[in-house]
């Protein structure tokens, strides 16, 4: 292999700028998820220590993704209107802030309040910070840049379980909780950087100059609805719908074996840190390939390697042999799939409504995923548990190879300024 050809010659190949501006998308995202496994670990002493029951901890875990979804719009539309560096420091002090009072919540409408507050910002970040590190980079390694930085996610999650493990055996639960959560301030950290280092993408700055001098509102967010970006928008929601449709069966999935055939192997420790290495390779695997073989190319392998993980691990492995391996390609698959969204999207939306545009069709396609687990509860009432979850994984999965099937191909393309 030539040396401009290895997996990391794209970033020894950066500006001091571009890998800034890498580093403050990446270690938001990283905060993010940081923020969103500490709750899910100190959920379980939550729930005890404000008396929930079942039925109000899915309330706030379902009000926290519908805020999530709704933030992210938001700050599209927001970071379209007054820039991406603005937006993104405002998105990550906002989360910081409402993370930190979740740590002090005493009953029940409290935690359910600072927690839609928080997912307002925690929505926002990943938006802004893929349309910002996409427009950024250049155009021959947009998907290992995105990509790398939605491999973020899968280091916040390892964090964030050292974390709780650090935590949570070692004080009283009802202590303990309060601790985890409100470490979530330390993303406010980041916005020194952010303000010292990172600028405004030129093709951003450019863009707005233009539009300046304009009567017709080029910037309305409502224009991706117009009849010339109908299709975009439709399309790409429909791929985010699949991928997210897809990665919520799968978490499903495997909290079913866990739960409920009671396999063992899934409480350990090495299962852990199995699942969230597969996912870590597989957004940087996923994310090199992006710019390799193309965007179309690498989301149906991925799809088509997501669904046939999850019907062998649903029929044939779902015992504590099998699911080591298969959890880890599971989560490879399912994770590497997300790592061509951001730059796919940000390559199928003009500079002027990429944000609103982006965010949209990312967010859109997370809410029409969000009746998966309802979906689920109510059919394997009235069939086989593993016969539904299997057909719904795989619909998932099938929608993401047909629209990518169907979809124009952007790896290298090159961005430019709206007129």
């Amino acid at each position: 292999m030539k040396a401009k050809d290895s997996p990391t010659a794209w970033y020894g190949a950066m500006t001091p700028l571009e890998r800034k501006t890498f580093w403050a998308s990446f270690g938001g995202w990283t905060l993010n998820s940081i923020d969103f496994f500490l709750l899910i670990f100190a959920m379980p002493a939550i729930v005890v220590a404000l008396d929930l029951d079942r039925r109000e901890a899915a309330h706030v875990a379902s009000a926290t993704l519908i805020a999530s979804a709704i933030g992210g719009w938001i700050a599209g539309i927001a970071a379209d209107r007054y820039g991406r560096v603005k937006v993104l420091q405002v998105t990550i002090l906002w989360f910081a802030v409402f993370g930190l009072l979740c740590a002090f919540v005493q009953e029940y409408w409290q935690l359910m309040a600072c927690r839609i507050l928080m997912a307002l910002g925690l929505g926002g970040e990943w938006a802004v910070g893929a349309i910002l590190i996409g427009e950024v980079v250049h155009a021959k390694d947009r998907g290992k840049a995105v990509g790398g930085m939605q491999s973020g996610w899968a280091v916040g999650w390892a964090i964030a379980a050292l974390i709780a493990i650090f935590v949570l055996p070692k004080m009283r639960p009802d202590v303990s909780w309060r601790i985890l959560l409100a470490l979530g301030i330390l993303p406010a950290l980041l916005i020194f950087f952010i303000r010292r280092y990172i600028e405004e993408p030129k093709i951003f700055l450019d863009t707005q100059k233009k539009l300046r001098g304009k009567k017709n509102r080029e910037w309305d967010f409502l224009k991706i609805f117009s009849p010339d970006m109908l299709k975009t928008t439709v399309m790409t929601t429909l791929l985010a719908a699949g991928t997210h449709g897809g990665y919520y069966t799968s978490a499903w999935l495997l909290d079913y074996l866990s739960s409920y055939r009671r396999i063992t192997e899934m409480g350990t420790g090495r299962y852990i840190a199995s699942i969230i290495g597969g996912a870590f390779v597989g957004y940087l695997v996923s994310a090199y390939l992006n710019d390799r073989i193309g965007r179309r190319p690498t989301f149906m392998l991925f799809a088509v390697g997501s669904a046939i993980s999850v019907y062998v691990i649903v029929w044939l492995a779902a015992n504590d042999h099998g699911v080591m391996f298969w959890g880890f390609m599971l989560c490879m698959f399912a994770s590497g799939t997300f790592s061509g969204i951001g730059p796919t999207l940000t390559e199928h939306f003009p500079t002027h409504l990429r944000g609103s545009g982006q965010s949209f069709a990312y967010n859109g396609g997370r809410l029409l995923a969000a009746g998966i687990p309802t979906l689920l509860t109510f059919l394997s009432s009235r069939d086989s548990f593993n016969r539904i979850i299997d057909m719904i994984a795989i619909s998932a999965y099938a929608l993401v190879f047909l629209i990518a099937w169907f979809m124009r191909e952007t790896n290298g393309k090159k961005l430019t300024p709206s007129n």
